[in-house]
């Protein structure tokens, strides 16, 4: 487990709260047999905790990637990424999955469920893997805040595509994380799915308090964000806020 004493990275000096994440001169190149290929080039940027970021640009710009270096699930070839003030890479991966198990939640474009765990059990999976117990009242009240009160004992492939990412919602917030990074999370919805999964992905945000990362190709959905960074080629080549917040 990591605990608070872990000092790979020193705590700020400065009584002023660090960003929930700092990304600095990150770059990522994938080593081909006959020639490099530059995912990432100099990518900075930083959250605040319970602030709201999209990423937005054209598949193959970059932007799953860097989600995953965010996280802690790829290392990155040059460049820093520091979650809660741990820099990732100077963190081994038992580390790192403590982490993540501590601080991260995840919604991808595919659900992600365990077809053979009925929906409440899913959504008590990320407290198991804590080694946390006596938690199905709370992971109940979190089916019930997502529409799903009556699904409960209901397997993935009983459910809708809607209200399998409804219980992925239910499960990225069960641990109440402080970074929530969601990958296309209305992809595989249509409209009329879709609305409904974002007003519950921003609702529980804000209840939370959660700092919420998007990837997304959906205008509409970026708007609700109050940052939006645009990557291309690897770069972030735009960084604009929202004239709604």
């Amino acid at each position: 487990m990591i605990s608070p004493s872990v000092s790979k990275l020193e705590p700020p000096s400065s009584a002023v709260k660090p960003p929930i994440l700092k990304v600095s001169n990150l770059r990522k190149i994938h080593q081909t047999a006959s020639q490099e290929l530059t995912v990432l080039n100099d990518v900075n940027l930083s959250l605040e905790e319970g602030d709201t970021l999209a990423i937005v640009g054209p598949s193959g710009s970059g932007k799953t990637t860097l989600l995953g270096l965010c996280a802690g699930l790829d290392d990155a070839t040059v460049g820093s990424v520091v979650l809660d003030g741990l820099a990732i890479e100077t963190l081994d991966q038992d580390e790192r999955a403590a982490l993540r198990n501590r601080l991260v939640g995840f919604v991808f474009q595919s659900f992600q469920l365990i077809p053979t765990l009925t929906a409440i059990e899913n959504v008590l999976v990320p407290l198991e893997l804590r080694g946390e117990s006596g938690k199905q009242d709370e992971a109940e009240k979190l089916l019930v805040e997502v529409g799903l009160g009556d699904r409960m004992d209901h397997y993935p492939l009983q459910l809708s595509g809607g209200e399998q990412q409804r219980v992925a919602l239910a499960r990225a917030f069960i641990h109440r994380p402080k970074i929530l990074f969601a990958d296309e999370p209305t992809g595989n919805l249509d409209s009329g799915t879709s609305e409904p999964i974002v007003e519950m992905l921003f609702r529980l945000n804000r209840e939370a308090e959660t700092a919420l990362v998007l990837v997304t190709h959906d205008p509409g959905l970026a708007a609700k964000a109050r940052r939006v960074v645009t990557m291309s080629g690897g770069r972030i080549v735009s960084e604009e806020e929202n004239e709604t917040f």
